[in-house]
């Protein structure tokens, strides 16, 4: 099959694609239909050509991607697909962005429009008369964004002869870390510019959040970030007790509001401060290109020094649907 027989280089990372989506042009995975490596992508099914097990109590060492030339092309795109998972495994982000935009440069302008409560109000428009007008425009500021990622630093003798299985759990916990890094930026970006409450009993009771949550409107409050310490005073509210909230805590580990909104812990924020948020209108997520590997070196063997990266930002969408609550001015 055509798999078996592909030159694997270089220069396959410098398409402008990503190395798989390069695999998938030479070797479409729906030739595979009704075979027994359907299912499988392109780049999986090099791992199977040689025979490189990446998972498992059997995975192989690390230096079995460097029996060959071809197979030692194959390192850059495995790091990137481990660290991708722990950026995945760490499902904050998806939970607060509305939406994600990908982009091929480093500049960017989102969108924002005029909307304002009276273009909400429901009224109609008397027969021949001018539809209410909503004016979308480019935003005059770029979208900054930011590069975060880690340097490997450990020598090809050091590991060569780890287990792929255990080396994995570190990749994975570099894209965690990169997870961390880009929600902190994220809350930065919406809480930058929202309305902030201000407690008039200082201290965290149900009249105080039914007032954040009315204050939501025409916005709908589904998300409140929280920092561990306020996590603790929330829990003691005695609304926060509601049986169908605990089974859902007891089930899922996520905590559930009263309002049905969604508590999201993190150190991202200090004590004192909740965060609420429309998810469906409060920010974008734009990211430029995917995850960044020192190709060339990690198939060179030269992992010292070798970087991981990623650059991200984010854009608020709507300031009404960000606000945020304080016990103190």
């Amino acid at each position: 099959m055509a798999y078996d027989n592909l030159k694997l280089e270089k220069g396959l990372y410098t398409t402008g694609k990503s190395f798989t989506s390069t695999l998938e042009d030479l070797d479409p995975s729906e030739n595979y239909k009704g075979t027994s490596l359907e299912g499988l992508d392109a780049f999986e099914r090099q791992l199977k050509r040689f025979d490189i097990k990446v998972s498992g109590p059997d995975s192989d060492t690390i230096s079995k991607f460097f029996k060959t030339t071809d197979s030692a092309a194959l390192f850059p795109e495995y790091i990137s697909r481990v660290v991708k998972q722990g950026i995945l495994g760490d499902d904050r982000i998806e939970r607060i962005a509305a939406t994600t935009t990908v982009i091929d440069g480093l500049d960017y302008r989102s969108i924002q429009t005029n909307q304002t409560d009276e273009d909400l109000s429901l009224s109609s428009t008397i027969e021949g008369n001018f539809l209410p007008k909503m004016e979308i425009k480019t935003k005059s500021e770029l979208t900054k964004l930011k590069k975060y990622g880690k340097m490997i630093s450990a020598t090809y003798e050091a590991i060569k002869f780890q287990k792929l299985d255990l080396f994995s759990l570190t990749l994975r916990r570099i894209g965690e870390y990169i997870s961390n890094c880009e929600f902190k930026s994220a809350i930065e970006a919406v809480t930058n510019e929202c309305e902030v409450l201000i407690s008039q009993t200082g201290a965290y009771t149900y009249d105080e959040l039914v007032n954040l949550w009315t204050s939501f409107y025409p916005f709908n409050m589904t998300t409140l970030i929280v920092n561990n310490a306020d996590m603790k005073e929330l829990l003691k509210i005695s609304e926060f007790k509601d049986a169908s909230a605990g089974l859902d805590f007891h089930g899922t580990g996520r905590i559930i509001t009263p309002f049905g909104a969604e508590i999201i812990r993190t150190g991202a924020i200090p004590a004192g401060t909740i965060v609420a948020l429309d998810k469906n209108y409060a920010v974008e997520k734009v990211q430029a290109g995917d995850i960044v590997t020192d190709y060339d070196k990690l198939i060179d063997c030269q992992l010292e020094r070798a970087t991981i990266s990623t650059i991200v930002g984010f854009s608020p969408i709507y300031t009404g649907a960000t606000k945020a609550l304080s016990l103190t001015e």
